[in-house]
């Protein structure tokens, strides 16, 4: 029994990586002001970045620097559209996923000739364990830099008060664009550990709604570092659980159909914003233009 259940935690840190990572980099953006229903995508890239960095190199450091890197340009241009162009954050973000979802397969045909994957990178040349440190690590980080210093205080109020900021001096506009592009590198980092730590190579839509499971933590977590951590443990351990039903035998009845325990953590998603989201308060600014 008690090894089961380490193996469940060890699963669970392991399936919270990229939903902490991309969750901390939405709770950035949000709390600066700029809704980000962008980091599906940003994770899509940043996982195929990842994968096409390390297997040129052979090293996963690069892979990740290489999968932030993604994640930045891709919030770039996002911000591009939302923020000077003053383009809805909702079609913009919209916008944004779907080319994220053009962009792998199109230079993978070109790389490697095929569109659904890249080839299988060796595990000396992927994470072991970094990632969930680097994870379990950004939510304190956020948790310190908002709230005890002068930078956090200045994104709060570009959430908040945006007005209040503007006329103590401080670029409204600077600081959502230091906060989307912090949330990118994320963003990207979390899909990263999708292809160089959870998986040996991009497969094809691989993010498989990640992006919005952190944003649906975000909101469970009020907008605040520590809550959204627990809300991302709390949605990895529905997915390990979901992994390990497969197979799942019930008398009388016979083997449940895999596919009705692999939607467990959606279900568990919808459910749970259903009941809490009414009861979630998000920054008063969010969502509108400078």
């Amino acid at each position: 029994m008690g090894e089961h259940l380490l193996d469940l935690a060890a699963a669970t840190l392991r399936l919270a990586t990229p939903l902490l990572l991309a969750a901390m980099g939405g709770l950035l953006s949000e709390r600066s002001g700029v809704i980000n229903l962008a980091l599906e995508g940003k994770m899509l890239v940043g996982a195929f970045a990842a994968a096409v960095v390390s297997l040129a190199t052979g090293s996963p450091w690069l892979g990740l620097a290489g999968g932030s890197l993604a994640g930045i340009l891709l919030a770039a241009l996002y911000g591009v559209a939302v923020l000077p162009l003053k383009a809805n954050q909702i079609v913009a973000a919209t916008g944004i996923n779907m080319l994220a979802a053009g962009i792998p397969p199109f230079v993978a045909k070109i790389l490697y000739d095929v569109t659904g994957s890249t080839p299988s990178i060796e595990l000396a040349h992927r994470f072991v364990v970094f990632p969930i440190g680097l994870a379990l690590v950004a939510p304190v980080a956020l948790w310190w830099v908002l709230g005890k210093t002068r930078a956090g205080l200045r994104l709060n109020f570009a959430g908040e008060h945006p007005e209040a900021l503007a006329a103590a001096g401080v670029s409204v506009e600077r600081v959502r664009w230091t906060a989307l592009l912090a949330a990118g590198a994320l963003a990207g980092s979390g899909g990263a550990s999708l292809s160089i730590f959870l998986s040996s190579a991009y497969s094809r839509n691989m993010s498989s709604g990640r992006g919005f499971m952190a944003l649906a933590a975000l909101i469970l977590g009020k907008w605040r570092p520590l809550p959204t951590l627990f809300a991302c443990l709390f949605f990895a351990v529905a997915d390990a659980v979901q992994i390990r039903l497969q197979g799942l035998e019930i008398a009388g009845l016979g083997k449940v159909p895999v596919q009705f325990i692999q939607i467990l953590p959606y279900v568990l998603t919808i459910v749970v914003l259903a009941g809490f989201v009414g009861k979630s308060r998000a920054p008063k600014a969010l969502g509108e233009p400078l």
